[in-house]
């Protein structure tokens, strides 16, 4: 039987999802190290839920097809999911009681209040922020988004911070951009980044290439929003801060591989936590391994 005050959920808290799930989660990010973002995926039978009051905002992906019944002003309605449909809760508003009645699978990503804040402060009001609750809406972005976080995490979740941070802006712009109760006006900008900007933003990367950096540290250094950052930094380069900062990591382990370094320490002192995951990393973009890389040498 379900309370009647809302469960408040707080994806920031180890164990906020237990009194919901009857069994455990299969991937989350709680080992991640990622910033105001948090990732998890489970599989259910047919269980239910309460009414409840989350600290963060959510949305859900829904990986299969299922019905279900939603608890709506005091009458339980019927509704249909196609896998991709996604559901969206701000945070701080009361999301329906509801009884799903099959299998399913769920991503779920929470995203921090202060997250849209930071995506939106150089064209809306912080505190005018607000997202319209969607039960169901078929939104192929966050679906894309979500698996490819899922993705990420089951591959190499200690070096995913920097991934991951730039998903969440991306996600951040497109809820304020869509699901926003006032729309706020994101400037194009062209050009790319000062020379001096760019020149500031590659040395901090290229001096952090064994840390877990995140996003806003690198936008941090040319005091600008994530968001406006990733945009100019593609701009100037052609590729994504993520995707550059595999780029370095990639180069400088050629640098030590060539020094006969082990392909541990040369994983850890460029980034990667995962010896494997700093194989396969390795192996996409040069086409052979650490290894054979090392004995061609």
């Amino acid at each position: 039987m379900f309370t009647e005050q809302p469960l408040r959920i707080d994806a920031a808290q180890a164990d906020s999802f237990n009194p919901l799930l009857p069994k455990p989660l299969i991937l989350s990010s709680r080992k991640a190290g990622w910033d105001s973002f948090y990732f998890a995926y489970h599989r259910q039978s047919p269980y239910s839920i309460p009414e409840t009051y989350p600290a963060q905002h959510t949305i859900n992906i829904y990986t299969n097809s299922f019905s279900a019944k939603v608890k709506l002003n005091g009458h339980w309605q019927k509704r249909w999911c196609e896998v991709g449909d996604c559901g969206i809760f701000p945070s701080q508003q009361v999301a329906p009681a509801t009884e799903f009645e099959q299998e399913l699978g769920i991503i779920h990503l929470y995203v921090e209040p202060a997250s849209l804040t930071r995506a939106a402060f150089e064209s809306i009001d912080g505190d005018r922020i607000e997202l319209v609750q969607q039960l169901i809406v078929h939104d192929p972005l966050i679906q894309q988004l979500g698996l490819s976080l899922k993705q990420e995490l089951e591959v190499g979740a200690t070096d995913s911070r920097l991934y991951a941070e730039s998903v969440a802006t991306m996600l951040a712009v497109h809820l304020l951009k869509r699901y926003s109760v006032h729309k706020p006006i994101f400037r194009e900008r062209t050009g790319g980044l000062s020379s001096y900007n760019l020149r500031a933003a590659i040395t901090y990367i290229n001096d952090n290439l064994e840390q877990n950096i995140s996003l806003t540290e690198i936008a941090s250094v040319v005091h600008m929003s994530p968001h406006y950052f990733a945009t100019l930094f593609k701009q100037s380069t052609g590729v994504a801060p993520h995707q550059y900062l595999t780029q370095c990591r990639i180069e400088r382990a050629k640098h030590y591989l060539a020094k006969n370094l082990s392909i541990t320490q040369v994983s850890q002192l460029v980034g990667y936590h995962s010896q494997s995951h700093f194989a396969k990393v390795f192996r996409k973009h040069v086409g052979i391994t650490p290894k054979l890389y090392q004995q061609y040498q």
